[in-house]
């Protein structure tokens, strides 16, 4: 099973903990963004929209990532724990990873990816959107230990690397309790922590050489 990706990207980090979860072993083949290789016509005819991660499974290309968590689970997972299949479980999940992919990490990406990428100037607007996504994830986890339910799913690993991400940038946790305690609690229980703090390393060398250009 191939696996394209970029070790700083909190969408392929979720990935990767997943599979970790699902005891999978990924092919991992780097893509390296900045040197324009997701533009290579042999990336493309995997994916059109040239974006990572994506993921090859027997010549089967996905991507997005929530929609390849969905999918391991569902193809490989030896229980329903991760993703349920209750109708009522499954739709909980589901928005958690809609409101992960929409609001918080669309939130994250539209404050700091232009002062990281184009050195931009921090726009307070787009920070109170960071805010105030955090103040929804909080009302979600009140009296919680998880995102979705009783138990780790997906919805949690999608939200972990967004969380984490915005974390490592230097977003503080102290105004939303739930969520630092949600934070500190799951680190411990989701497989492939480790590779995600290995990805947030990356992620911090990649910003620091941007501000640098």
């Amino acid at each position: 099973m191939d696996f394209y990706y970029s070790p700083g990207s909190a969408p392929c980090r979720s990935v990767l903990m997943t599979a970790a979860a699902l005891g999978i072993k990924l092919n991992k083949k780097l893509l390296n963004t900045g040197e324009k290789e997701q533009l290579k016509p042999e990336f493309i005819k995997l994916n059109p929209q040239h974006t990572i991660p994506t993921l090859v499974d027997n010549g089967f290309s996905i991507w997005e990532s929530r929609a390849i968590l969905v999918y391991l689970v569902e193809k490989y997972g030896k229980d329903d724990s991760l993703f349920p299949k209750d109708p009522q479980q499954q739709a909980l999940v589901n928005q958690r990873l809609y409101f992960d992919m929409g609001v918080l990490y669309q939130a994250f990406a539209d404050y700091y990816y232009p002062q990281f990428r184009f050195n931009k100037p921090a726009d307070p607007e787009n920070f109170k959107k960071v805010e105030a996504a955090f103040a929804l994830l909080n009302t979600f986890l009140e009296g919680e230990q998880y995102v979705a339910g009783s138990r780790l799913t997906v919805a949690d690993i999608s939200i972990l690397a967004s969380v984490s991400t915005v974390v490592t940038v230097g977003f503080p946790l102290e105004n939303y309790p739930n969520v630092a305690k949600w934070y500190e609690h799951v680190q411990k229980v989701t497989p492939g922590w480790s590779e995600n703090q290995e990805g947030l390393e990356k992620l911090k060398e990649r910003i620091a050489a941007m501000r640098k250009q």
